[in-house]
C-alpha cells in the first residue's frame, strides 16, 4: 500500500492523474496533499472510486455490457482483473436492473475493445455510451435487521451469510472478505457504523447502527445489503 501511495504522489507531482482510487487510497493520498495541490474527478456523485488529478481532466470511457444471462458484480470484476488490468484502469462497476456497465480510462479503451468478449463461462459484447448516461445514478440497497452475539466481523458475516464461524473464518483466511477497501486478515475487529464490507459470491453490505441490545445480551443492529 505504501508504494502504491508514492506512485499516485509522485504521478500528481509530475502533472498526471492517479487513474482511479479506492475509498481507502483516495483518504490516505489526500491525507497528505494540501486541498489546492488536487482536483478531484467522481464519475457519479455517490461513486467509490475516484480520480485525482491537477490540471487536464482525465479522459474516461463508460462502456455497457451486452449479456443474455444475469451477471454480477464478482464476475465482471474477476474478468477484468483477467486481463491483467491494474485496478486504477477502471472505476465503478455498476449493475442496474438488468443493465450492466463499467467506467475505464480512456488510454486502454482500445485493448478492452479487443479483449473483453466473455465474462465467466458467458459470451457478452460491449459498447461505448455516454459518458454522462449515469450521472444521476443512485445506489440501491435493502436495508435489514438481525440479531449477533457481537460485532465482531466475522460473528456479523456469520449470520449474515448463514454460515459457522469456522466457515466465517475460512473465507477470511483466504482472502475473500474484504473490509474498507482492504483484505480482512483479522475477524476479530469491531464493527464502526458506516464499514463497508463484501463477501466473495456472497455480496457487498454496510453496517448501519446499533439498534438495541436484548435481554440476553445480543446485539439487534441494522445493515444495507447493496443490490
Amino acid at each position: 500500500m505504501e508504494y502504491n501511495i508514492k506512485k499516485y504522489l509522485d504521478k500528481l507531482k509530475r502533472g498526471t492523474s492517479t487513474g482511479f482510487l479506492d475509498p481507502l487510497e483516495y483518504k490516505l493520498i489526500t491525507s497528505k496533499l494540501k486541498k489546492d495541490e488536487y482536483k478531484v474527478f467522481s464519475t457519479y456523485e455517490e461513486s467509490d472510486k475516484k480520480i485525482l488529478y491537477k490540471d487536464a481532466i482525465p479522459k474516461v470511457k463508460l462502456y455497457k455490457i451486452n449479456s443474455y444471462e444475469k451477471l454480477i458484480h464478482q464476475e465482471i470484476m474477476g474478468a477484468l482483473y483477467s486481463l491483467s488490468l491494474d485496478k486504477n484502469i477502471f472505476g465503478d462497476i455498476i449493475i442496474d436492473g438488468d443493465n450492466y456497465y463499467f467506467y475505464i480510462l480512456e488510454k486502454m479503451s482500445t485493448f478492452i475493445e479487443n479483449n473483453l468478449f466473455m465474462i465467466g463461462n458467458k459470451y457478452i459484447s460491449i459498447e461505448e455510451v455516454d459518458i454522462n448516461l449515469l450521472n444521476n445514478y443512485k445506489k440501491t440497497y435493502e436495508i435489514k435487521n438481525i440479531i449477533v452475539p457481537s460485532l465482531r466481523i466475522d460473528a456479523v458475516i456469520s449470520k449474515i451469510i448463514n454460515t459457522s464461524r469456522t466457515n466465517t473464518q475460512d473465507l477470511i483466511k483466504n482472502k475473500y472478505v474484504i473490509l474498507n477497501y482492504s483484505i480482512l486478515k483479522n475477524g476479530s475487529i469491531l464493527l464502526k457504523e458506516n464499514d463497508v464490507f463484501s463477501v466473495r459470491k456472497k455480496g457487498k453490505y454496510k453496517f448501519s447502527k446499533i439498534i438495541k441490545t436484548t435481554k440476553k445480551d445480543n446485539i439487534i443492529i441494522e445493515y444495507y445489503r447493496y443490490t
